[in-house]
């Protein structure tokens, strides 16, 4: 069946891709802060176990978009860890880390995420695909005011 939504096959594609990268950094991010949520200990404890969790699931509500998004230019998003692997710049691995490493390892994540999602959009605009744009810009300011978080509590 053909897709009319005013893009060109390759436009959907690329724009596809793109968005695969953004969905595949956010879902690295979202594993790597669940698994800060569960590890995190020390006086700190209460505090950060509250953040990550407000941010793991703000990163869970946005995959489900990301990938309908994905699927609405009418490509498979991903299915598969090694899908996703193929497109993520973020790695899924927490580090063994004390609080302030996990909180700068987590910070370094939505600063690369921030930076993919930037490339996302340059590319939405190249290709006129507002749709695309629309879902993404939320999302950058999303990830910049948990990088502000993350900065603030480390001090």
């Amino acid at each position: 069946m053909s897709i009319k939504m005013g893009l060109t096959q390759e436009q959907r594609e690329t724009m596809a891709d793109a968005v695969s990268a953004v969905l595949a950094d956010t879902y690295a991010l979202y594993f790597k802060t669940h698994a800060y949520h569960w590890n995190v200990t020390g006086p700190r404890f209460h505090d950060l176990h509250m953040l990550f969790e407000t941010q793991y699931n703000e990163l869970w509500t946005a995959t489900d978009d990301l990938a309908e998004r994905v699927r609405a230019l009418g490509v498979m998003a991903p299915k598969s860890y090694a899908e996703m692997d193929k497109f993520a710049t973020v790695k899924s691995e927490a580090k063994e880390a004390k609080a302030d490493g996990m909180l700068n390892d987590l910070l370094s994540g939505h600063e690369t995420v921030v930076a993919t999602i930037r490339d996302a959009l340059s590319k939405a605009g190249d290709n006129g695909d507002e749709a695309t744009a629309d879902i993404l810009s939320p999302r950058l300011s999303a990830h910049e005011k948990m990088a502000w978080m993350l900065r603030s509590t480390l001090g």
